[in-house]
């Protein structure tokens, strides 16, 4: 009782719970087991954005766990030395590199049917990839790179694995972000829509959106697909290349409670491991405990069930043209 005062605290006061200080908190008054002690063996987990910061850090979590690890990754080279990085601690098969750019649907595709053909049993895949970007940009297909990365890549990558996720009746782990409770959730109805205009972008209010957007289809597909779990979190404050890169006044602000990659990565790689994952699916998690994906009453007030079907329908519209070869 007192574990869940102190967490519930800390998570209204939102600086101390998402920085390390809730990390060290939570993981201390839990008595947390290491990730990397499961056995996994067996098993196929498919990260995505495994290069650098917190996929990359899962990747290391992971693979002392004996799993077959696919790294779905833009840069082939960069994808190798991350396995030649952890070849010394696995202890599984070698993992795995699929080269996809997620914001490109046409490449998404093309990996996504080569890794379902490879392995037809999945247990877990890890969205990870992403950025966040401080100038407009669009994908090959036209569609704002956020909002493409951040959400039509991994549902299409969901879509295409989904019946080798159902053979192991295995999981969808989607990382989010502790700043899409700041967006309400747009309602595409032909007026509206998750790109954000050129004349009006912000990078940081974009990144918002995608990642509401994010764990509303998360809850979304749990309802939809009941033989897969399905969960999204967010990893709190962590001091990563990203975070560096996209906003570097709020890193150097902020260094000194910043969570390391680890820590940020702890709960990513424990809702791919873990068995079983205890929570409903559908659930939004930060620090291996389920959390509300609402602060603010304008979000709940957005969260419509009409607004739920428009996104749903527009994504898999998005997606359809690249279903199939």
């Amino acid at each position: 009782m007192m574990s869940n005062f102190l967490s519930s605290l800390l998570d209204t006061a939102i600086v101390p719970g998402f920085s390390r200080i809730g990390f060290l908190v939570r993981s201390r008054v839990n008595h947390w087991d290491q990730v990397s002690s499961y056995d996994l063996t067996g098993k196929v987990v498919v990260i995505t954005g495994p290069t650098s910061g917190l996929g990359k850090e899962c990747v290391r979590i992971l693979a002392p766990t004996g799993a077959q690890l696919v790294l779905v990754a833009r840069n082939k080279e960069k994808c190798e030395d991350v396995i030649s990085s952890v070849r010394n601690i696995c202890t599984g098969p070698e993992p795995v590199c699929v080269v996809a750019e997620m914001g490109d649907l046409l490449s998404v595709g093309k990996a996504a049917r080569e890794i379902a053909t490879r392995f037809p049993q999945i247990f877990a895949v890890v969205h990870n990839a992403g950025a966040l970007l401080n100038s407009r940009q669009v994908s090959p297909q036209g569609i704002e790179q956020t909002v493409s990365s951040h959400v039509l890549g991994p549902h299409l990558l969901t879509t295409v694995l989904l019946a080798n996720l159902i053979a192991t009746q295995g999981r969808v782990v989607t990382v989010s972000s502790g700043g899409m409770y700041s967006a309400e959730l747009p309602n595409i109805d032909g007026k509206r829509t998750l790109e954000m205009r050129t004349d009006i972008y912000n990078g940081s209010k974009q990144y918002a959106i995608a990642k509401r957007a994010q764990v509303t289809l998360n809850e979304i597909w749990a309802t939809k697909e009941r033989s897969v779990h399905f969960d999204s979190m967010h990893p709190g404050w962590a001091d990563t290349p990203g975070v560096q890169e996209s906003i570097p006044a709020f890193q150097r602000i902020t260094k000194p409670i910043l969570r390391s990659p680890e820590q940020g990565a702890d709960t990513i790689a424990w809702l791919a491991a873990v068995q079983p994952i205890p929570g409903p699916s559908g659930s939004f998690w930060s620090d291996r405990e389920v959390r509300s994906i609402h602060k603010l009453p304008m979000t709940r007030r957005s969260d419509t069930a009409e607004a739920r079907t428009n996104l749903w329908n527009w994504c898999n519209q998005a997606i359809a043209p690249y279903l199939s070869e």
